[in-house]
């Protein structure tokens, strides 16, 4: 399935801007320029930039107030940058621009890649088998991000050494009530758990995306086949089990709420392998194990993931969302608490 455009929004004026600064600081390009903004996309807003001989993407960061540290679109860029050499499947980056006289913000341009977008991770149109080797060959791209050493390409200084998980809680505890509008009870259980139950730290650090989910990969439209990661605003250095934990969890996630998982469904029939399988191959693929408790990690990446979702709440609330389904992806903030909440209760590997 492709990815739906809409027009402009009113943030972005001034196309004759953006079209001259385009031409003199990416080669071959050529105006004339349309822009049409992608309709998914819930923190920094995406374009279509389309010539007459090419297309290409801009991200930027939203209007009105931000939160510190949030929508990091020169991260973004960075880390980009820095995989482009690697195996790590990532469209290219062409320039960055923190001007903020040619669309009142900061963005970077980077290449369209023709690809096919999934939302559902049922993939309803998919067979069986290519249902299975799509998920084995997003293990296998976690496994490669996460073997990638920072110091070689470049990002050594991209995130701060030791106690990941530790700064990890702390930090999204403070997004959290920055963005708190009701009280959940089992957030509030979360926040008083999870720091006393971290995993130990390992001396290796890996690259961490930070936000691995199946609607931020774009998928190869004939072969069932990941060739590019976006979405790296949440990038930076820390654990290399981060970002498998975190795709498990996120296929635990109900049928009901906005950005859907697989509970409920007969992953056998399918064809989409269990956790298990998963895990398995994941560890074959990298050499890792699960570092502490696995019902830590659910626990944890529910109530990172329910922080960020209420984040997007608060935004709506304050009228600068990027989205129009905020609202809908902002109400996920509680059901995805309990299912964390869940996990600390059921202490349980299924």
């Amino acid at each position: 399935m492709g990815v739906e455009v809409a027009p402009v929004d009113p943030t972005v004026e001034n196309v004759n801007k953006l079209t001259t600064w385009c031409e003199s600081h990416i080669e071959g390009f050529r105006g004339p320029l349309t822009l049409e903004k992608f309709s998914i996309g819930q923190s920094n807003p995406t374009y279509l930039l389309q010539t007459e001989f090419k297309k290409y993407v801009l991200r930027r960061k939203p209007t009105g107030v931000l939160l510190k540290s949030a929508h990091a679109v020169d991260r973004e860029y960075r880390v980009m940058q820095a995989l482009a050499k690697t195996p790590v499947p990532v469209p290219k980056v062409y320039a960055l621009c923190e001007n903020q006289e040619i669309i009142g913000t900061t963005f970077f341009v980077m290449e369209f890649l023709e690809s096919q977008t999934f939302l559902d991770p049922v993939l309803p149109d998919l067979s069986p088998q290519h249902r299975r080797a799509l998920y084995e060959d997003q293990v296998n791209v976690i496994a490669t991000l996460s073997s990638i050493d920072p110091n070689t390409i470049g990002l050594a200084d991209f995130g701060k050494p030791g106690n990941y998980m530790e700064r990890q809680v702390s930090r999204w505890t403070k997004q959290y009530r920055a963005s708190e509008t009701e009280v959940i009870e089992e957030m509030e259980r979360l926040i008083d758990w999870l720091p006393t139950h971290l995993p130990q730290d390992e001396a290796r650090v890996a690259l961490v995306h930070g936000d691995f989910r199946l609607d931020n990969l774009l998928i190869d439209p004939k072969e069932p086949k990941v060739i590019g990661i976006v979405d790296w605003e949440l990038s930076t250095l820390g654990h290399p089990f981060v970002d498998f934990s975190y795709w498990s969890t996120m296929l635990r996630l109900p049928r009901t709420t906005h950005h859907k998982g697989l509970a409920g469904e007969d992953r056998t029939l399918l064809g989409i392998p269990t956790e298990e399988e998963l895990l398995t191959l994941y560890r074959k693929l990298s050499g890792e194990q699960i570092p502490g408790d696995w019902s830590f990690w659910l626990a944890f990446h529910c109530f990172r993931f329910s922080a960020i979702v209420q984040g997007v709440l608060k935004r709506y609330l304050d009228g600068n969302a990027s989205s129009p389904l905020a609202r809908e992806v902002g109400s996920m903030a509680r059901p995805v608490a309990e299912l964390g909440w869940k996990a600390v209760d059921e202490r349980t590997y299924t």
